[in-house]
């Protein structure tokens, strides 16, 4: 035996041994960084002491949000600027046009997301959330969707049994439906989603079809919901889940159904272009896609698409595709398509 060789070979064995022990005791350089990163993003934003929120969602969902950042970051209060997606969008290109810089964060709908990104309104931002959100669902390096309205049909469950609720999108067209169904005829964003899902030449037929059956229009979600719940109508075919599940959670006779691909119109959350609070923004938008800030909005009802949380049973098995933001250039012939189609 060649003692030499032996005695390389144990030593050789002891330095690997106290290699990883040494692991064990010294954080790495990647974790190092990151916490340096984080503590001089917190001291910059105990400087500023407050962020401006843009945005265009629900009051109510907002409120479950704030306390609890504030609460995180006691030392950052948060102003919100609060008003309907097209007024927000053109609230800021105002400003920037004027050259007043007054939002840090903003969130609204992916369409008016990609027009301010396009626009130079909407700031680059690698959050570091970014890696729990699946391609698609974000514009990697400006914004992250926070929820998504995603679009199916409800229906009045004294009215229209399970067992009869339509499976796919073509059953209706069945004559059992005509005159029987309600729809919100300002929802574009689910037009132009059902007419990616479908290819627009199968789409655009099928909505024709579709206007043959009697349907009547009305406008907002809410009174839809209403109207459905009293009876007014058997089905609504465009119409978010979380509008339904408010009213069902109350006992009123409602429920939805996915007749297919279902589609999903993103909010997004992304940083101005010149935040006069930048580290207090990041914190912000980094807490809004985090896993406590996504939970708070999922248990609020929206349907949210953080890989590492628990979708509701309801949700889960759903097919939904994100409607491509860039189609808000789009917008204006898809708003032509839908009147024509469905107005009377």
């Amino acid at each position: 035996m060649d003692i030499k060789k032996v005695r390389t070979t144990k030593m050789v064995g002891w330095l690997f041994l106290v290699f990883i022990f040494m692991l064990t005791l010294v954080p790495s350089s990647a974790s190092q960084t990151a916490d340096a990163g984080m503590e001089k993003l917190i001291e910059g934003a105990k400087k500023e002491g407050e962020v401006i929120y843009y945005a265009s969602m629900n009051l109510e969902e907002i409120m479950a949000l704030i306390p609890k950042f504030e609460k995180k970051y006691p030392f950052l209060k948060v102003k919100l600027v609060r008003t309907g997606g097209e007024s927000l969008l053109n609230r800021l290109v105002s400003e920037y046009r004027a050259k007043k810089y007054l939002a840090d964060v903003i969130q609204t709908l992916a369409f008016n997301m990609d027009t301010l990104r396009r626009g130079g309104i909407l700031g680059q931002y690698l959050s570091s959330e970014d890696r729990f959100f699946q391609k698609g669902f974000k514009e990697q390096g400006y914004w992250i969707c926070s929820y998504c309205n995603t679009y199916v049909i409800a229906y009045n469950t004294k009215l229209v049994p399970r067992h009869h609720v339509p499976k796919t999108y073509e059953d209706l067209l069945t004559s059992r439906w005509k005159g029987k169904m309600m729809m919100d005829a300002t929802k574009v964003d689910w037009f132009a989603g059902m007419l990616q899902i479908m290819g627009k030449e199968k789409g655009l037929k099928f909505m024709r079809d579709l206007s043959r059956q009697d349907i009547s229009l009305r406008i907002g979600h809410a009174l839809l919901a209403q109207l459905l719940t009293a009876g007014e109508g058997d089905l609504v075919i465009d119409i978010p889940t979380s509008s339904v599940e408010r009213l069902k959670d109350k006992g009123a006779p409602i429920d939805w159904m996915a007749l297919g691909p279902i589609p999903g119109v993103m909010i997004g959350i992304g940083i101005a272009s010149h935040p006069p609070h930048p580290n207090a923004a990041r914190l912000f938008a980094d807490f809004v896609v985090s896993k406590e800030g996504q939970t708070s909005l999922r248990d609020f009802g929206r349907n949210v698409v953080r890989s590492d949380i628990a979708q509701p049973a309801e949700y889960r098995g759903l097919t939904i595709v994100p409607v491509d933001p860039s189609l808000a250039s789009h917008m204006n012939e898809y708003t032509e398509l839908l009147r024509g189609i469905f107005s009377k």
